[in-house]
This record gives C-alpha cells, sequence and structure tokens, in this order.
C-alpha cells in the first residue's frame, strides 16, 4: 500500500513537472530520467533511474522524490511495448 505522504510527493511533483518542466525537459532530455522533490521544487535529471535518485538523496537525504522518464507516461516500462510516448 502506497502511502498517503507518497501520494502527495508523487502529486506535488507530476504538478511541478507538467506546470514548468515538461517543455524544457522534454526538449533538451528526451528519455532521461528526472527526479522532483517537491518541497525545494529542485529537480535532478540524470541517464538513469538509479542516477536521478542517488542524486536527489544526495541533496536531501531526509525527504523523498518522484522519478518521472521524461517525455514518456511511466518511469519503467516492464514487458511489452510502448505504443505512445505521453503528451
Amino acid at each position: 500500500m502506497v502511502s498517503d505522504h507518497s501520494k502527495d510527493v508523487a502529486s506535488r511533483a507530476k504538478a511541478i513537472y507538467t506546470a514548468g518542466l515538461r517543455s524544457t525537459l522534454e526538449a533538451e532530455h528526451a528519455d532521461r530520467f528526472v527526479a522532483i522533490e517537491p518541497e525545494s521544487e529542485q529537480y535532478f535529471v540524470a541517464e538513469s533511474f538509479s542516477e536521478a535518485v542517488k542524486a536527489a538523496r544526495t541533496a536531501h537525504p531526509d525527504r523523498i522524490s518522484f522519478v518521472i522518464r521524461i517525455g514518456h507516461n511511466a518511469a519503467i516500462h516492464i514487458g511489452g511495448i510502448e505504443n505512445e510516448r505521453a503528451r
């Protein structure tokens, strides 16, 4: 079960991405990962999911962040074929 705190972090991070980061990041960093820490509104772009998380944890060790794969509907695809990119 996902905690209310985790749901809140995810919701706030998605809002930050949609409102201010999406267009810039999708133009410059498509297919990379971004970890967004919503308290500070800082974000960390990296080549891999784990590198993005590590950067966010280094900057804010006592907070959780939310990871988005830039230009995709999900950060990680398990099996199947991705049909469309998020827009």
